[in-house]
């Protein structure tokens, strides 16, 4: 097993886990699914959910602008990592995936004896809801129940509510570049 980043010796959860419902803080009823694959029109949903994606609220260069490079973006994704989709009236409106830091099919498979690292995007109009956090706790619940140990993330320095938001849930600072603020959750 080879960690790269610094975990914290106590473990973070229980989390819910998908498939659930709620009402989100501006009364609509959002579903949360965990795809076991990402079958072709899942993948044109989330390609629609990423188009209208506003680039003001892009990070780090993802999620991609245009069509082709965010289906080609999606693609490289989804299929290795492990999927969490938020829908309103049965369009995607939420979308986190943990990837594995690893290209090993064996350690992907060997959950556990890797880091995986977190992106979650949730659409303008649906931000500030609460959908944020119930997918990512539920991703992490799903994480939890896959055998994952250990996930990470790198987020802007400046986007306060953002780590507000992976504070609450477990995740720890841990390290830190000029713009970037890494963040480590060790799960039950």
């Amino acid at each position: 097993m080879v960690q790269t980043r610094e975990y914290s010796d106590e473990p973070s959860g229980p989390f819910p886990r998908p498939p659930g419902s709620f009402e989100d803080g501006d009364g609509r009823t959002i579903d949360l699914e965990a795809p076991t694959e990402v079958d072709d029109e899942l993948l044109e949903n989330l390609v629609e959910m990423y188009d209208a994606f506003d680039p003001v609220d892009r990070a780090q260069g993802i999620p991609p602008t245009g069509e082709g490079r965010i289906r080609n973006w999606l693609e490289s994704i989804v299929d290795i990592g492990i999927n969490v989709i938020a829908r309103h009236d049965g369009d995607a409106v939420g979308h986190a995936t943990l990837v594995p830091d690893s290209d090993d099919p064996e350690a992907i498979e060997a959950a556990s004896d890797i880091e995986w690292e977190l992106a979650i995007f949730v659409l303008q109009d649906y931000q500030r809801a609460g959908i944020g956090t119930q997918l990512l706790e539920h991703l992490l619940g799903h994480a939890n129940d896959l055998g994952i140990e250990r996930v990470w993330l790198t987020v802007e320095r400046w986007n306060g509510p953002a780590i507000a938001l992976y504070e609450r849930v477990g995740f720890d600072q841990t390290g830190s570049e000029s713009f970037e603020q890494e963040m480590t959750i060790r799960l039950e």
